[in-house]
């Protein structure tokens, strides 16, 4: 297995834990709530962190996979995972009514590794022998 596939492996599964991790901490009249990508206690955010792990799965699987059609569903997935992490992180770390978050690391920790994750695929040779250079 190559390297590159390692490091998107070890991404997927950064992203995937980041997801049971808090986001950000909201202050309350009942005292402060920890969010984190699965549990949001009825706000309106929903449970992104669910797509998180959907998706960091199947990417983390398609990783695994030889052939021509893997890799290419991977770009694709990969590409949706980075989107949809970069939109929790908007999603989460706004400010609502005077009211700022306190962002957490797991929140930025899921983006970082959800672009690794990409970069893996994009330098993924996906089974074809190294380019030999001529001196």
């Amino acid at each position: 297995m190559s390297r590159s596939k390692i490091f998107g492996i070890i991404a997927v599964v950064v992203v995937i834990v980041c997801a049971f991790l808090p986001w950000i901490t909201v202050g309350s009249k009942t005292g402060p709530l920890d969010f984190t990508g699965l549990n949001t206690f009825n706000s309106n955010f929903g449970e992104p962190g669910k797509v998180n792990v959907f998706f960091g799965v199947v990417v983390g699987l398609l990783f695994l996979l030889k052939g021509k059609m893997a890799p290419r569903i991977n770009l694709f997935l990969a590409a949706f995972l980075v989107a949809w992490t970069f939109r929790n992180l908007l999603l989460f770390s706004r400010c609502e009514m005077g009211e700022c978050p306190e962002r957490h690391v797991a929140l930025f920790l899921s983006l970082v590794a959800s672009l690794g994750a990409f970069v893996a695929v994009m330098f993924t040779n996906n089974g074809r022998p190294a380019e030999k250079k001529e001196n």
